[in-house]
């Protein structure tokens, strides 16, 4: 993992500015950076390499998004009824 990266997660406080949201409304980023997350981990385990930095997304998400949605849609992963694609 590249320094900058190491850098940024021990830096990390609060999710940054992104100019794909713009609004206040920060519901579509928290979706997003959860499914970033998977993603970057399914990707990542499937070549065999490194997933730390898939932790990045999920701290993001883990700021953002309410401790109700995550659980379940961690659940619904478990089910195979989440309707994201990852």
């Amino acid at each position: 993992m590249s320094q900058d990266m190491k850098e940024k997660l021990e830096k990390y406080r609060t999710a940054p500015f992104d100019a794909r949201f713009p609004n206040q409304n920060q519901t579509r980023n928290c979706w997003q950076n959860y499914l970033d997350f998977h993603r970057c981990q399914k990707a990542l385990t499937a070549k065999g390499t490194d997933v730390t930095p898939c932790d990045w997304y999920q701290r993001v998400y883990k700021s953002l998004c309410p401790i109700s949605w995550v659980s379940k849609w961690d659940e619904q992963r478990e089910n195979g009824t989440f309707p994201g694609k990852i």
